[in-house]
């Protein structure tokens, strides 16, 4: 009975690594099981990977188990098309020898606070997969022809790795219509509609739809306009988590734009020390942004200053999370596309420099509240 009974090892759970889960946080003592490796996480930001054995912490350092896998994960590429995805099948990359931080340890480190499941990368991924569709920077057309499928795969592959640490094994086309039934969803909201309740027509990203609940299927975002931001709530933990990003990602960002080979052309020089100037700037800012729920040391911020200050935190944020997609479409670039990406991330320094600066006020300025 011995063989099958593994579900702990050393206090620390850790059954499902490598099927449902792909990493967990670990305590002192935790014996690694085999075939998985240990991601140490100091206070410093700085990470680092050992094999399988006993997990031995210094002083405020973390702990992660993770299987490489690999992963199959569907995507939907398109909320508007649910019916419609992408299965891939993803792993962790092995540990590259040439930097001094992986990619897949620092977004442990600073995104994920509890045990990693397929279904939370599952989401994270097609985020990013649908942002990158958004601004631009991937390309996925209808009818694609193999030179558009090719382009979109390395895209794909060079976004997965750069943002995740993780590399694109296999990616294909798949109909996920036994999933979801999106003709439900659409005559669910159409009722809804009907019945005199208009907001129940477009619910909210990442809700539950009426047709995924009656089926059983996964949750879909479906279309829909995001609410405002004054409608927005945000807590002292988002706040927090939006913060520890910036400090611990905005180095890792800076370092990978610096270590990117430029073309010839002293007015892209010239730029790209411009963006690394205000993001060095950025990082420093952030590592001596004040206290959330403090105007002054003798003096308490409101609840709704807290909330204006916290939205604009995910202002930062989302920069951040544009800077990592331009950065993917760097490093596949030709040489007449780069005056176009650094003029993207002169306005994505822009977003996050106006975040930052709304987050360091204790009240609007007069353009803000005008």
């Amino acid at each position: 009975m011995g063989l099958f009974s593994r579900r702990k090892a050393g206090g620390t759970d850790v059954a499902g690594l490598g099927d449902s889960l792909i990493a967990v946080p670990c305590a002192a003592g935790t014996l690694a099981p085999a075939g998985c490796m240990l991601v140490l996480c100091g206070a410093d930001g700085q990470t680092r990977r050992l094999g399988a054995g006993k997990v031995v912490l210094a002083q405020d350092e973390r702990a992660w188990c993770f299987h490489a896998g690999p992963y199959s994960l569907d995507l939907r590429p398109f909320a508007a098309a649910p019916e419609w995805g992408l299965r891939l099948r993803v792993l962790v990359d092995a540990a590259n020898p040439r930097v001094s931080q992986q990619r897949f340890d620092l977004f442990l480190h600073s995104e994920v606070t509890a045990a990693l499941s397929c279904a939370q990368l599952q989401l994270a991924l097609q985020s990013a997969l649908q942002h990158a569709l958004a601004m631009g920077t991937l390309e996925l057309p209808p009818c694609t022809t193999v030179e558009e499928w090719h382009a979109f795969r390395a895209g794909l592959n060079q976004l997965v790795y750069t943002r995740f640490g993780l590399t694109v094994d296999d990616c294909v086309p798949v109909d996920l219509a036994p999933q979801v039934d999106y003709a439900a969803i659409l005559r669910s909201r159409a009722i809804d509609v009907a019945a005199g309740d208009p907001a129940a027509g477009a619910p909210a990203a990442g809700a539950p739809a009426a047709g995924a609940r009656e089926t059983g299927a996964p949750m879909v975002a479906t279309p829909a306009e995001p609410p405002a931001a004054c409608m927005q709530h945000y807590s002292a933990q988002d706040d927090a988590a939006g913060l520890r990003r910036l400090f611990l990602e905005l180095p890792a960002l800076t370092s990978a734009l610096r270590l990117l080979e430029l073309p010839a052309g002293v007015s892209t020089f010239q730029q790209h020390q411009a963006v690394l100037l205000r993001l060095g700037m950025a990082a420093l800012n952030v590592g001596s942004m004040p206290a959330l729920g403090w105007a002054a040391p003798d003096q308490a911020l409101p609840t709704v200053q807290q909330q204006r200050r916290s939205g604009h935190t995910a202002l930062a944020v989302q920069a951040l999370d544009e800077a990592w997609t331009v950065l993917a479409r760097m490093q596949l670039a030709r040489s007449s596309e780069w005056l176009a990406l650094l003029d993207q991330t002169e306005r994505i320094c822009a977003n996050l420099e106006t975040g930052l600066a709304g987050r360091r006020q204790p009240y609007p300025s007069l353009e803000e509240a005008a």
